[in-house]
């Protein structure tokens, strides 16, 4: 027969107890434990990132264009404004041709304007033919003149030989003192007659030439108004003065379209007159000084140039900056084509400098990764930054030579601090 044991039964529930109470206690700190452990680094794919190293030595800082193109100088540019109210008739040269100085790029008409032409010719040689009437009129009464002036001079010859005469006659006695002073005076009177004869003589050559200078000048009036309208007819054909590219035009003109005078109908660009127009960053432009070298990619070449003007005025976040190529063109470059520019800042001799990362702005501080020298890992660091380029920037504090950094975009890992390289 079975005995009860109650102190067993107790014993058990004693032992089943404190093996529960071991349990709780070893998950607990098995919890903590587990709470305790840092996340595992996330994986990223090694081929997904860019890195650099650090490095010290010279370091040039640039800036570079967002958008830039060949636009001509200001001394290339030749705009052909029409002369008078006009119509065009003809278009013989289309823009893109060359032309050369005397190329005739279009006809015009002006019907009024032929009219003018031909008053003027009526007009002139109606001026030449009153000149050379009225010097026939003056050169007539000047040789009255020169006769009745050549009649006083006989007069007076005679009459001062006679005086001579009668005065020998008087010293030797044959004649009386009274013929003498009567000859005496007519030669007197004579003396003044052609003295006065001789006055009015050169009075009249002067009168005469001012009378012909004043219908001399009235000739020269209307042969400067015959050259003016003769100009402006030679103008209805559209000519270049220079040689280089005829340029289109924001308004074309067409045939049969009337045009007002002053109205440029034509444009000719010099081919190897182009400068760069480069579009720089409103916040990177403010370092950028008058004559400080820059190079020019036309796609087919590099040129090198200097800064020559900086527009005052922001467009959209960005200045307007003019670079002056200082070497030759290369086959191909056109009005308008498309360039890429730099524009170096300024050289630093000796300076720690990493590649730009791809987020982060000069003198600020950086999250960057930094990696392990094993390379299969990275650690966030922060470093702080200065002056920046357009590839590189200046590292002030938290690298050193030799370091590697990341510098790609890491923003989809900005909640964790180490990353494994894989």
């Amino acid at each position: 027969m079975d005995i009860a044991r109650p102190d067993i039964k107790q014993k058990k529930k004693r032992q089943l107890y404190a093996w529960v109470g071991v349990a709780v206690v070893m998950l607990t700190v098995a919890g903590l434990a587990v709470a305790r452990l840092k996340p595992a680094a996330p994986p990223v794919d090694r081929s997904t990132i860019w890195t650099d190293t650090v490095k010290r030595g010279p370091m040039v800082r640039q800036v570079r264009a967002s958008t830039g193109s060949l636009v001509p100088r200001e001394d290339s540019i030749e705009l052909i404004p029409v002369q008078t109210d006009a119509t065009v008739i003809r278009i013989r040269v289309l823009p893109g041709a060359q032309v050369t100085p005397n190329t005739i790029i279009m006809d015009l008409a002006d019907p009024q304007l032929q009219q003018e032409v031909l008053n003027a010719q009526l007009a002139l040689k109606a001026a030449q033919a009153d000149y050379k009437s009225l010097q026939a009129q003056l050169e007539s009464t000047l040789m009255d003149k020169k006769t009745a002036a050549a009649q006083v001079n006989a007069n007076y010859t005679q009459d001062q030989l006679q005086a001579q005469t009668d005065k020998a006659l008087y010293d030797l006695g044959v004649i009386s003192g009274l013929t003498y002073q009567k000859s005496q005076s007519t030669a007197d009177q004579l003396t003044a007659q052609h003295q006065l004869s001789q006055q009015q003589l050169g009075v009249n050559q002067k009168a005469i030439e001012v009378e012909l200078a004043s219908q001399k000048t009235k000739i020269d009036q209307a042969r400067a108004l015959l050259d003016f309208y003769e100009k402006q007819a030679q103008a209805l054909e559209v000519r270049s003065t220079i040689a280089g590219t005829l340029a289109p035009l924001a308004t074309p003109v067409q045939v049969g379209e009337h045009v007002t005078a002053g109205t440029s109908v034509a444009e000719v660009i010099q081919r190897d007159k182009l400068k760069a127009a480069l579009q720089i960053a409103e916040t990177q432009a403010r370092d950028i000084q008058i004559g400080q070298p820059a190079s020019i990619d036309t796609h087919n070449g590099v040129i090198p140039g200097h800064v020559t003007r900086i527009d005052p005025s922001v467009v959209n976040g960005t200045r307007t900056v003019d670079v002056e190529l200082d070497g030759a063109l290369p086959p191909g470059a056109v009005p308008q084509l498309s360039v890429d520019g730099t524009i170096d800042l300024e050289r630093m001799a000796d300076v720690l400098y990493v590649g730009r990362p791809a987020l982060g702005n000069e003198n600020s501080v950086l999250s960057l990764f930094k990696l392990d020298p094993d390379g299969k890992g990275a650690t966030r660091v922060p470093v702080k930054v200065g002056r920046a380029s357009v590839n590189e920037i200046q590292v002030i504090e938290g690298l050193k030579e030799g370091d590697t950094v990341i510098l790609s975009d890491m923003s989809r890992w900005d909640n964790v601090d180490r990353i494994r390289l894989e």
